[in-house]
């Protein structure tokens, strides 16, 4: 079992996110599903939470309430070895939601998501500082990351 586990919550969609996560993901399941009782505070019966995992890692989804959104100051950076995997988690994730700069995105629920290639990160750790720059620069004019279009401005 891991130490920490991130807690994801949801108005009342956590199942719907889930299943979503799911279809994203391979290597993923559900591991256990708890109801609200009686005792409330949600309706008897309804999801409370849902532990699950996503490629080997395991997060909890809660059906809490309207209380809190999530924001961007928190996200899920997935690391991606090829521009395939990138456009497919790229298109899946932000179905219904909203694209962002640098490879960042919110799906349909809200959640920011960073889609990265490995690529950009070996570039940006690129002992000639001007390879970094030029790798810096090129992220920040795209959304979805190009991983032949990093290659291309730094001279790859």
């Amino acid at each position: 079992m891991q130490k920490i586990t991130t807690f994801l919550w949801f108005d009342d969609q956590a199942e719907e996110a889930v299943e979503h996560y799911m279809s994203c993901f391979g290597d993923s399941r559900i591991v256990d599903v708890r109801r609200y009782g009686e005792a409330g505070p949600g309706r008897a019966g309804a999801v409370m939470t849902i532990v699950f995992e996503l490629a080997g890692q395991r997060f909890i989804a809660l059906n809490g309430g309207p209380q809190f959104t999530f924001n961007e100051a928190v996200s899920l950076s997935v690391d991606c070895t090829t521009q395939e995997e990138v456009d497919e988690l790229w298109a899946k994730l932000s179905a219904g939601g909203e694209e962002g700069p640098c490879g960042w995105l919110k799906d349909r629920f809200g959640l920011s998501w960073q889609i990265v290639p490995r690529r950009l990160m070996e570039l940006l750790g690129d002992p000639d500082p001007a390879t970094a720059e030029r790798a810096m620069k090129a992220m920040l004019g795209m959304k979805k990351i190009d991983i032949q279009g990093l290659e291309d401005a730094c001279g790859q």
